[in-house]
């Protein structure tokens, strides 16, 4: 289990405003216990996130939850300036699409480096963090082995 942080920093709108729904549940139960749960397809072993009821691969409908590694990369970001209303003493940050080692991408924030170009670089080497913001547990990344 990872440590779960305290944090000011800003969350996207819709993870803020996002309601956990019996699909969605599981990942948000994970993320509260300090862990990073994805599906996996039982019928074609397809990766799955976003938590769906259907496997994208197969539309198979058993998908069960497993613990990802934590370890992903970073595909693309963009550091935000003009914040979400609400948001505005959180800038800048980063805003970042990271691809899991297990297969699937996700949106998340990236953390423990300050928010520069020059810190930051696609395909750098990634590790899950929780942090708790607006009143929930979420996945945020911060670079492997530390601040670079």
């Amino acid at each position: 289990m990872i440590p779960i942080h305290d944090s000011s920093m800003a969350v996207s709108v819709g993870a803020a405003r996002a309601q956990p729904t019996p699909t969605t549940e599981p990942f948000w139960s994970a993320a509260r216990d300090g862990r990073l749960d994805i599906q996996r397809c039982d019928s074609c072993a397809t990766v799955v996130f976003y938590p769906r009821v259907s496997c994208v691969g197969c539309g198979a409908r058993e998908l069960i939850w497993v613990t990802a590694s934590g370890r992903a990369t970073l595909s693309s970001f963009v550091i935000v300036h003009l914040p979400a209303p609400g948001f505005e003493d959180a800038v800048p940050y980063v805003l970042a699409i990271v691809r899991l080692v297990e297969g699937p991408s996700m949106m998340t924030n990236i953390v423990g480096v300050e928010p520069r170009p020059e810190n930051l670089r696609v395909d750098m080497e990634l590790e899950v963090r929780f942090e708790r913001r607006a009143g929930r547990v979420l996945p945020v990344f911060a670079p492997a082995g530390g601040v670079r």
